[in-house]
Parts: C-alpha cells; sequence; structure tokens
C-alpha cells in the first residue's frame, strides 16, 4: 500500500508525510475559519436576512456532501494527490471570491466552491490509509483532526485582526495561505497509490450510488454500521454547537462578549485529546475499545448538560464531549479505513464524509427547533438518546470489526 519504495534514500518517511498532511490540513482550516464568523457581518451589509444567511452557511456543507463521494471515487482512480491539490486550490479560488463579492449571490458562489473543494476531507483520511501502518491509523487520525483543530482556534482571531485592513483583506489573506498551501502539498506531498493501481473501474467494483444505497438498505452491516456511528456523532455534536449559545444565553446570562472563552475551552480540550492523548489511549484498548468509550462520554456529556446548575459545575461536563468525540471520529474513519477494500477506500471514507455532512445540514435545524417548541434541555436528551441507540453496534461488533453472526448479511468488505 506504500507509493514510496523504502530503499531509495530519498522517500519521505510516514511520518514526513503525514506532517505535510497534517500542516496543509491546519492552513486550510484557518482560511475557513478566518472567513466563517465574518460571513454573517457582510451577508447582513447586503441586505441579506437571517434566513438567507442560514442558506449561504448551510450551502458549504450541501456542496461538501454531494462532492464527498465523487472526490472519494476520483482519488480511488487516480491518486489523492491530485484531488487534494485540486480541492486546496478551489478553496483559494473561493476565497478571492468572497473578499470580492459586493451581492449575495456571490456570498453563495464563495461557499458552494469552497464546500466542493472541501469534500476532499475524506480523501485526506484516505490518504493516511495508504500510508500509515494499521496500527498508528487513530493516532496518525487525530493528529489530523487535532490540526483542523487548532486552524479553527487561531482562524476566527487572525480573520478578526485582517479586517482592520478592510473589507477585503480577510478573503485575500486566506487565498494567500491557500496558494502557499497548494505549492507546499505540491512540492513535498507525495502520491500515496501504487503507480497505476485501480486506474480503471475494476471487475466487480460496484458504484458510490450502490454503495450509499446499501448503507441505507443494510446498516448493521459492518461498514455501514461504522459509517452510521460516525454520522451519529457528528449529528449530535454539531446540533450541540448549534445550540451551545442559546442555551448558555437561555441558562446562565452568557453573551457574544464571552460565548468566545466556551468555544476556546473546549477547542484547547480536542486539540490536547487529539495530538498527545488519543495515540497512547487507542494503543492500550484498540480502536473499536475507543469507539466504545466515545460513545459512552459522548452520550453522559449530551445528557448531563442540561442538568448543570451553574457554570462550575458545567466546566466538569463540558471536558466529556470533546473528550468523547475524539476518541470517537478518529478512531471509527480509522477501522473504517481497516474494513473497507482496498480498491474503495478514498470512496468509503468519501461516503462517510456525505452521510456526516447531511448530518451537519440537519442537525443545526433539529437542534434550534427543539430548543423553541420542546424546552432547553430537548436537544441535549435527542441527542444523547440517539447517540447512545446507534452506538449499540459497537457493543455488538467483535473486536476484529464485524458484527456478530445475526447482523451479518454481506460485509462491503474483507
Amino acid at each position: 500500500m506504500k507509493t514510496v519504495e523504502r530503499g531509495s534514500p530519498k522517500a519521505p518517511t510516514e511520518l514526513q508525510r503525514l506532517a505535510v498532511l497534517i500542516a496543509a490540513s491546519g492552513v486550510d482550516m484557518i482560511g475557513f475559519a478566518m472567513v466563517l464568523p465574518l460571513l454573517p457581518f457582510y451577508a447582513l451589509k447586503l441586505q441579506a436576512t437571517p434566513e438567507t444567511i442560514g442558506w449561504i452557511i448551510a450551502s458549504f456543507s450541501i456542496a461538501q456532501l454531494v462532492s464527498a463521494p465523487v472526490w472519494g471515487r476520483l482519488s480511488d482512480r487516480y491518486g489523492r494527490r491530485p484531488a487534494l491539490l485540486i480541492g486546496l486550490s478551489a478553496s483559494a479560488a473561493a476565497y478571492v471570491v468572497f473578499g470580492l463579492a459586493d451581492s449575495v449571490w456571490l456570498l453563495f458562489l464563495s461557499r458552494i466552491v469552497q464546500g466542493a473543494g472541501g469534500g476532499t476531507t475524506g480523501v485526506a483520511h484516505a490518504y493516511v490509509a495508504d500510508t500509515i501502518a494499521p496500527e498508528n491509523r487513530a493516532r496518525a487520525l487525530g493528529w489530523l483532526s487535532a490540526a483542523t483543530a487548532g486552524g479553527v482556534m487561531l482562524g476566527p482571531v487572525i480573520g478578526s485582526l485582517a479586517s482592520h485592513w478592510g473589507r477585503e483583506a480577510p478573503g485575500f489573506l486566506a487565498a494567500f495561505l491557500c496558494v502557499i498551501n497548494v505549492a507546499f502539498a505540491w512540492k513535498w506531498l507525495p502520491e500515496s497509490r501504487q503507480p497505476g493501481a485501480h486506474s480503471h473501474r475494476a471487475a466487480g467494483e460496484v458504484s458510490v450510488w450502490t454503495l450509499s444505497l446499501r448503507i441505507l438498505s443494510h446498516p448493521f452491516e459492518r461498514i455501514s454500521s461504522l459509517v452510521w456511528i460516525y454520522s451519529t456523532g457528528m449529528l449530535a455534536f454539531t446540533g450541540l454547537t448549534g445550540v451551545l449559545a442559546l442555551f448558555l444565553g437561555a441558562r446562565f446570562g452568557v453573551t457574544e462578549k464571552t460565548i468566545g472563552y466556551f468555544f476556546l475551552y473546549v477547542g484547547a480540550l480536542s486539540l490536547v485529546m487529539r495530538s498527545l492523548i488519543l495515540g497512547p489511549v487507542v494503543k492500550r484498548i484498540g480502536e473499536l475499545g475507543a469507539i466504545r468509550a466515545g460513545s459512552l462520554l459522548l452520550v453522559a456529556g449530551l445528557a448531563v448538560y442540561p442538568l448543570s446548575p451553574n457554570l462550575w459545575v458545567l466546566a466538569a461536563v463540558i471536558p466529556f464531549v470533546p473528550v468523547g468525540t475524539a476518541l470517537l471520529f478518529p478512531s471509527t474513519t480509522s477501522l473504517l479505513s481497516a474494513r473497507s477494500n482496498e480498491s474503495e477506500v478514498g470512496t468509503i471514507m468519501g461516503i462517510a464524509q456525505t452521510f456526516a455532512g447531511i448530518a451537519r445540514v440537519a442537525a443545526p435545524v433539529i437542534a434550534t427547533s427543539l430548543f423553541q417548541r420542546a424546552g432547553q434541555a430537548a436537544p441535549f436528551y435527542a441527542a444523547a438518546a440517539t447517540v447512545g441507540l446507534v452506538s449499540l453496534a459497537a457493543f455488538r461488533m467483535r473486536d476484529d470489526g464485524t458484527p456478530p453472526p445475526s447482523t451479518a448479511v454481506r460485509a462491503l468488505g474483507p
């Protein structure tokens, strides 16, 4: 599975290739986080309504979920490197449009182009599967997600500072970072696929839509179960993020001037967990054990959130969610790559990102609706119940990644 000959003295090591990928992903996320907090303010100046702003934000996830499986399939056929380079280039173009946008439709265009380029997240995961030994994948995926968490922490601050130089400055600065990123990846990021491997559709290879339909129709198969666990966790986490400001404002009087400290706290916990703690934990309890532990922590955190009587108790409860997701997401994608057919790793990863993208679109709408119509605690309890129900599949799964015989109809992989 490794493309670079081990005997070549110039061949980059696993760690070097991973470092380049992590750097590229981190810088890409900095650009994303730079412009996202500014988008509502720009749209309001262009006379957009709050509902329109919601659709502008959602358009990114919609474009991402549509493009993700296509990018995955293309990367299986033509290689991970060109897909990643095109995705990074698309982001640069999107940020230029964002900087120049003088109408609402240009903001829509910027988000759609950026979302389509952002569909390569699954390709990055597949690159890790190609280049990192199975026993180290969960740790590597944790480092990759830690880089994105770091980007989310740094991006808004950089974007706010850049806005002092004019409305166009944040978009142009993000585009410049992307161009540098593309040049860096072009020079230092080698292809991870074997030359010529699966460049043509293999006999018996099924389409993206066939795989997607099978995940929907056979939810208890091993690949399907992992995709559902990943996307349900994403649904809960995104829903929490979408309703958190409303909950904290209504329950504890938190305002826009203080909400940033809560996100900084969550981001710092996630960064430390994914970069330093995840690897040793997975090494000790395994990927499946990490999925189980992450699910339990996520469910516990969601269930206890609305029971917190004050901010001091809440501060002790908050870590359950970032620690749980730090265990759950990288371990699930790692096990997913290990249980997929070699020729379909990119496709399966892309499909998983598509399901997660659907969750990211739906979660804020569902969570805020429950908050408004059923009470402040309703979104938390609903998310906890959903994750708890779906994650039962992880507790029924055998250590080799397969479900018990009664539910193993036919797995989508060896």
